[in-house]
């Protein structure tokens, strides 16, 4: 906008300018070659009383030498031949035209005038000749003739010429500077909106815009600092919300709990009771993070990060005794040093209990399953794949989390969707592809700064899948009778 009005306020003001000095330009110089002519008017009349006394040759070359433009050669005088009834008593030589002074103009520009009786101006080399016809005491018409040079009748145009447009410039710079000034004034409000919307889309739920600038952008910076305080409102409903619905939870769940304490010994009761305290544990966690604002950084991303190998190995220790109920084949890999991620550590176990979930209740019971974890620099890619049916259609499961509706298969997809928020919080992605062990594989990709990962990263993250599913195929050669 800032440059378009300067484009606009500049063209309008060389336009005007143009339109002015131009013309202008044109009548200076005309005002200088009639201000020339004129003078040379005035210089030929002050021959004129002497030719209407005498044609005399030294009477008129004395006449002509007295004036200025005679003495430098710029003044002439033709007298005509004398009629026959005085031609014994004419001064010229033998009968013929007398000629004084420096003549530049043709005889037939001069015979021309002579003829007519009409001043005329003759083009010659070096500037213009004027051609003021006399009339003489014999009754013909004698000539004179006023040199005028080149330099005398564009005397002065130059200089005007050139202080017109030194006007028009500073006109054009002046409207120029104006216009930047104005659109200085129109778009750094407009610029503060627009980072201001950035900033809480990004999670800056703090962000506001200075109410100033043009009327339509003042009532713009208000209307969206109301929109920014009602974010903040319901996104506080939701999560007061959230916690209400998380504490309504406790009352079954003290019953569950109670009811798994009278089950006696024995591994079962042991994994629900177990499985109880867990999930006690889990509604604890829920209702404190949902009333708990947590610090933003400036990336929106939450400040404190996890380990992700601890998390990994952690939540696999747990889906690890249900696995062996049910005769499941385990592997996990590359958790053996620690990995820092910028991604809470509840939602990381949401995020893993989520897909190992997936993989117990969409695999048949004996299905094996695998967690890899692979830091390639910039990034953790997490995989975990099973050796179960696989997903028919991976792009329909995505769009199933992204929207939260219920699928052909009776999945809701909200676990995939946990998983999908988690990495896209970290500007990374999630993708569903098959595994080397012929069944489904989820590939999270957790970017370590905030960044999205580029194309060719996201190539990187197919041949880490590559490389693994090359280890895992060794793996099951070197072993007896894997099962699948």
């Amino acid at each position: 906008m800032r440059w378009a009005l300067v484009k606009v306020c500049l063209a309008v003001t060389a336009m005007v300018v143009i339109a002015f000095a131009v013309p202008l330009g044109l009548v200076i110089r005309e005002m200088a070659s009639d201000r020339a002519f004129s003078d040379a008017e005035r210089q030929a009349g002050t021959i004129a009383p002497t030719l209407s006394i005498t044609t005399d040759r030294e009477e008129l070359t004395r006449a002509v030498l007295s004036t200025e433009p005679g003495d430098r050669g710029h003044l002439a005088v033709h007298v005509p031949p004398p009629g026959k009834a005085r031609a014994e008593d004419a001064e010229g030589a033998a009968g013929g035209p007398l000629d004084i002074g420096t003549r530049r103009a043709t005889t037939k520009d001069v015979a021309t005038v002579q003829k007519d009786g009409r001043a005329s101006i003759a083009e010659v080399t070096g500037g213009f000749a004027l051609l003021q016809p006399t009339a003489l005491s014999t009754g013909e018409i004698a000539v004179v003739e006023v040199f005028v040079p080149e330099g005398e009748v564009s005397n002065g145009v130059a200089t005007a010429w050139l202080m017109l447009a030194g006007v028009g410039v500073a006109l054009i710079v002046g409207s120029v500077a104006v216009a930047d000034r104005l659109g200085v004034r129109m778009v750094q409000p407009a610029q503060r909106l627009a980072g201001a919307a950035q900033d809480l889309g990004e999670g800056r739920l703090g962000t506001r815009v200075p109410e100033e600038g043009p009327t339509e952008l003042r009532s713009a910076a208000v209307a969206f600092n109301s929109m920014a305080d009602q974010v903040v409102q319901l996104l506080a409903n939701e999560r007061e919300l959230a916690a209400d619905l998380s504490h309504r939870l406790r009352t079954p769940l003290t019953v569950l709990r109670l009811n798994a304490a009278s089950l006696g010994e024995g591994p079962a009761a042991e994994q629900t009771r177990a499985a109880v305290q867990q999930l006690e544990h889990e509604v604890d966690t829920i209702i404190r993070t949902a009333r708990e604002q947590r610090p933003q950084t400036q990336g929106g991303q939450p400040e404190a990060g996890c380990d992700a190998s601890e998390v990994i190995r952690e939540r696999m220790g747990f889906w690890s005794a249900l696995a062996e109920d049910e005769g499941r084949e385990v592997r996990l890999a590359g958790v053996d040093r620690t990995v820092r991620i910028p991604v809470a550590r509840p939602e990381l176990a949401a995020a893993l209990d989520a897909l190992l979930g997936n993989v117990f209740r969409h695999t048949p019971e004996g299905t094996a399953f695998a967690v890899d974890v692979h830091h390639s620099g910039d990034a953790v890619i997490v995989l975990v794949s099973d050796a179960g049916p696989g997903i028919d259609d991976p792009k329909a499961a995505l769009a199933r989390g992204a929207s939260g509706r219920a699928g052909s298969s009776g999945s809701t997809g909200l676990g995939l969707d946990i998983v999908r928020r988690v990495a896209e919080s970290t500007g990374g992605d999630l993708r569903i592809g098959r595994s080397v062990l012929g069944g489904t594989e989820v590939r999270i990709w957790i970017g370590l700064h905030g960044n999205r990962p580029e194309r060719g990263r996201r190539g990187h993250g197919r041949r880490v899948g590559r490389r693994i599913g090359r280890q895992r195929r060794e793996e099951n050669r070197a072993a007896a009778g894997p099962s699948h």
